[in-house]
């Protein structure tokens, strides 16, 4: 089975060889929005068999073959464009789910570029109907807390939302926006003259508790987990998530073996306990306390720690292949990390369609 560092040798549309990574897992990316902006070039790429890739930290240029691709994830604040293509990634037996960033800054113009709420609500339903559920996972990230912007505002934010997402996703994700940490963010807020707040340790502890008691008393009963935090607050149910998650695709698409072999999971069949020669039969069966359950017979075990050792120290996302670009995307929020700047976002969006189906996302 093919390792994630495997390398292939591809023909470029040039008709020159090149060598390609051909990753089994693909990511969608957490530097750029793909499905909202650049839906229809990955597919024409992934149709093409590779992209091109620009290493952020070098600027060197790397292939990516898809022919080996099992899943993929997606991320996005405005994820419709993908619902024309879905059925492709079907055909081809390509498994997917969707993280999908449905904030609510509306009033504060803090996401001038997506769509209003009322449709981006509208979008993740229809996705759910097309996907099913567990496939579209919510995102309120990050939490922003400003000089108009309260702890007390941001539940009343996520409660709107919840209630109209309460039978169509099975968690919540979320992330205390690390101002500090983040020198593009940092500069992006002033530059914008948004006074943002940091959080700390007991402005997060109020807000966890909160929105947990919100969660119960609301009957929304969502898994509740943040992205990338170093903050412990399991004691009010809330996780540390994986946002690329070999346990939901394991869930998703146990048969297909190949994704399977690569992540080292192991499916079997529940086994009832043997009876001792002192005691009747016990038809209790003997399911490991790690097992994945996927059906009432069938659990998954993991034979391997998939955790991607070159993310951020507190990211649990296992290994994948992120394809996307930094300063491409036209979303344009105030508090952006992707995006050096608003004009070099929009420049390169231009270059894009320039040159839409180029294996390259700036063309």
């Amino acid at each position: 089975m093919a390792k994630s560092t495997d390398k292939i040798w591809i023909t470029l549309d040039s008709g020159v060889s090149a060598e390609a990574q051909a990753p089994v897992i693909v990511s969608a990316s957490r530097s750029t929005d793909i499905p909202a902006f650049y839906a229809d070039w990955f597919f024409e790429r992934l149709k093409r068999g590779y992209s091109a890739w620009t290493n952020p930290f070098n600027g060197v240029t790397s292939y990516v073959s898809y022919s080996r691709m099992r899943f993929i994830v997606f991320w996005s604040k405005n994820p419709k464009p993908l619902l024309e293509h879905l059925d492709y990634l079907a055909e081809r037996n390509i498994g997917c789910y969707i993280q999908y960033t449905l904030n609510d800054y509306e009033t504060e113009s803090l996401e001038k570029g997506v769509p209003p709420l009322n449709q981006r609500i509208e979008t993740f339903k229809m996705l759910v109907d097309k996907l099913g559920k567990g496939r579209v996972v919510w995102r309120f990230d990050p939490m922003i807390l400003t000089d108009i912007i309260s702890i007390g505002d941001l539940l009343e934010k996520v409660k709107n939302i919840g209630d109209e997402l309460k039978d169509y996703t099975e968690k919540l994700v979320f992330s205390f926006a690390d101002i500090a940490s983040y020198r593009k963010v940092k500069s992006n807020l002033e530059k914008n003259g948004v006074n943002y707040i940091e959080w700390d340790e007991v402005s997060m502890n109020e807000f966890a508790s909160k929105l947990s008691e919100m969660n119960r008393k609301r009957g929304w009963n969502f898994e509740l987990a943040t992205c990338g935090e170093k903050i412990d607050i399991e004691q009010y149910g809330i996780e540390h998530n994986r946002c690329v998650d070999d346990d939901l695709m394991i869930r998703l698409a146990y048969q297909d073996k190949d994704l399977m072999d690569f992540l080292k999971v192991n499916i079997r069949r529940v086994q009832p306990s043997a009876p001792s020669m002192f005691e009747e039969f016990d038809d209790t069966p003997i399911i490991p306390a790690d097992a994945i359950m996927l059906t009432p017979d069938i659990y998954a075990v993991k034979q391997k720690n998939n955790r991607d050792k070159g993310q951020r120290q507190f990211c649990g996302c296992i290994v994948s292949k992120d394809i996307g670009q930094y300063n491409t995307c036209p979303h344009l929020c105030e508090y952006c990390y992707a995006n050096t700047s608003k004009e070099a976002a929009v420049a390169n969006w231009k270059r894009h369609n320039s040159n839409p189906n180029g294996d390259k996302i700036i063309g």
